[in-house]
C-alpha cells in the first residue's frame, strides 16, 4: 500500500483529504505544521502533499528540506495562485502545484500519475 503524507494546518481540509485518500486504497499520515511535516518524513512515504502556509517553517522550507534527501513525489496543494508562487514552488522541487479550491478527482487523478512518474 503507498503511502502519503499530508501536511496541512486545516484541520477541515486534513480530515477531507485523509478519508478520501483513504478511501482511495492509500495509508496517510497527517502533519498540522511544517516542523512536524519534516519529522514524520521518512523513506516509508511515497508522496507529499504540502501547503505553503504553515506554521513554524512553511511549505517552501519543508519542500526544500525534503527535496534535498529525497526525490520522492511533492505536490504543493495551496491557495496561493500567483504565477510567482507556482514558479517558486516548482522551482523548489515540487512536482506539481495544485490550487485551492480543488476537485477530489482532480487532485486523485495528480496523485496517481505522480506516483506512475516515480514508480516507472
Amino acid at each position: 500500500m503507498q503511502k502519503i503524507l499530508i501536511v496541512e494546518d486545516d484541520i477541515d481540509i486534513q480530515d477531507i483529504l485523509k478519508n478520501h485518500l483513504i478511501d482511495a486504497g492509500y495509508e496517510v499520515a497527517v502533519a498540522s505544521d511544517g516542523v512536524t511535516g519534516i519529522a514524520m518524513f521518512d523513506d516509508t512515504i511515497d508522496l507529499l502533499l504540502l501547503d505553503i502556509m504553515l506554521p513554524k517553517i512553511d511549505g517552501y522550507g519543508v519542500c526544500e528540506v525534503i527535496r534535498k534527501r529525497s526525490q520522492v513525489p511533492i505536490i504543493m496543494l495551496t491557495a496561493r495562485e500567483d504565477e510567482v508562487d507556482k514558479v517558486l514552488g516548482l522551482e523548489l522541487g515540487a512536482d506539481d502545484y495544485i490550487t485551492k479550491p480543488y476537485s477530489m478527482r482532480e487532485l486523485t487523478a495528480r496523485v496517481k500519475a505522480n506516483l506512475r512518474r516515480s514508480t516507472a
